[in-house]
């Protein structure tokens, strides 16, 4: 079984998604396709079996909301 998903983040400018991209992409690359569009990263996450899949997303996320946070922090 092939799994597929796509996920967006949006970000307040382009600035804050060139900080996340170029934060994860170390992380990611390798593991999942992404990709910076403005104010957007793109990322498509494929797998075969589920277990990878949701371990991947749920990382992915995790570091999104560290690196958000960071980013937050650094702008008060």
């Amino acid at each position: 079984m092939k799994i597929n998903g796509d996920l967006t983040f949006i970000y307040e400018t382009a600035d804050d998604a060139k900080i996340v991209y170029d934060t994860l992409e170390v992380d990611n690359e390798n593991y999942l396709e992404s990709e910076l569009n403005g104010n957007l990263i793109e990322y498509n996450v494929n797998s075969e079996k589920l277990g990878s899949f949701l371990a991947t997303v749920d990382d992915l996320i995790a570091s999104e909301i560290i690196v958000e946070k960071i980013v937050g922090k650094t702008k008060q």
